[in-house]
């Protein structure tokens, strides 16, 4: 009670003080214009940042056409000099939307228990791994999987996978391809790893956002645990766990490091399951210091031009998602 006094004292003491002539007269217009020029300055960085991808990769649009550099399925840097992006997209969508769905029960599973079921000392050391995890740096995962997962999977699955396959369906073996370890699915593990983190922590925000009286309710008309969270709290927390979602999906689309140490960087169709592939993050790192013709350079950038665009459209995507299904006006647990 004095503490809260202390603080309701000290509240009218600051509103009551006597303020200067400069700041009755400019502090709240001097503030609302700041905010509102530096939310003008982050729309102009984005709208600059695409005008000067699009001006470096102009050539190569105009050369191959704006949905023909999209299509092209030649990557040829070295004697013809054709480009098109259409294998890096394909095996950015691939290998994103598999991250995805590989690591979405994981996140949802670990938040749901983090949220509802584990003791507040065990939630509190969950979040911190989960963070930890997080902020690893990509290049240190990308050196984890070279040395340590790539060959342990060659050796336990990738091998075995391969050797039945050539026992008994060798028809099937250029769609599995060569189980070298580095490829696309150790690149999908990989990354699946690395945005179960970033779901996770979304999804215990949004659960615990649920209003306290949506769990009453449900358990006043005689619900378990199970069915109070899969029947009142997922459900009204689904607009923040779509919003984590697809921010995973925008995290694995930009991947660059981890991915390219992994993946096999391979820039020609058709891809396998077990074999190399490329994605637009990996090819922009493999090639950018190695162009040395203006095409080759200008197909680089913009490759990246329609990578910034994809990524927008994802995180636009996000954001309406967690303003459309934002909470408010109840209390929470």
């Amino acid at each position: 009670m004095e503490q809260n006094y202390t603080k309701e004292h000290a509240t009218k003491e600051l509103l009551t003080k006597n303020r200067s002539i400069l700041y009755r007269s400019f502090g709240d217009r001097l503030f609302s214009y700041s905010v509102f020029g530096l939310g003008i300055t982050v729309i102009l960085c984005t709208v600059l940042m695409a005008l000067v991808l699009y001006g470096d990769g102009a050539e190569a649009i105009k050369k191959f056409g704006f949905f023909g550099f999209l299509t092209g399925r030649v990557w040829d840097p070295g004697i013809t000099m054709e480009f098109g992006a259409y294998p890096f997209i394909l095996g950015t969508l691939i290998t994103s939307l598999a991250a995805l769905a590989i690591s979405f029960i994981p996140a949802i599973s670990v938040a749901i228990f983090t949220a509802e079921y584990s003791p507040r000392w065990l939630s509190s050391i969950i979040d911190n791994l989960v963070n930890l995890i997080a902020a690893v740096p990509s290049v240190i995962i990308g050196l984890w999987g070279i040395f340590i997962f790539a060959p342990w999977m060659r050796d336990t699955f990738y091998t075995h996978i391969y050797m039945w396959f050539l026992d008994h369906y060798p028809t099937m073996l250029p769609i599995v391809g060569n189980p070298i370890g580095y490829g696309m699915t150790t690149a999908i593990l990989i990354l699946a790893m690395m945005i179960i983190p970033y779901t996770t922590v979304i999804t215990v925000d949004a659960v615990k956002k649920v209003p306290k009286e949506q769990r009453e309710a449900a358990y006043a008309l005689g619900a378990t645990k199970w069915e109070v969270i899969r029947m009142a709290v997922l459900p009204y927390a689904r607009g923040g766990i779509l919003a984590g979602v697809m921010l995973s999906f925008g995290r694995a689309i930009g991947e660059t490091m981890a991915v390219a140490m992994l993946i096999g960087n391979r820039n020609n169709l058709p891809f396998s399951i077990l074999g190399p592939a490329s994605t637009m993050p990996s090819v922009i790192v493999n090639e950018f210091r190695e162009a040395v013709e203006n095409i080759h350079l200008s197909s680089i950038i913009a490759v990246g031009f329609y990578l910034f665009i994809i990524s927008l459209i994802v995180n636009l995507i996000a954001a309406y998602i967690q303003r459309k299904f934002s909470l408010t006006g109840a209390r929470t647990i």
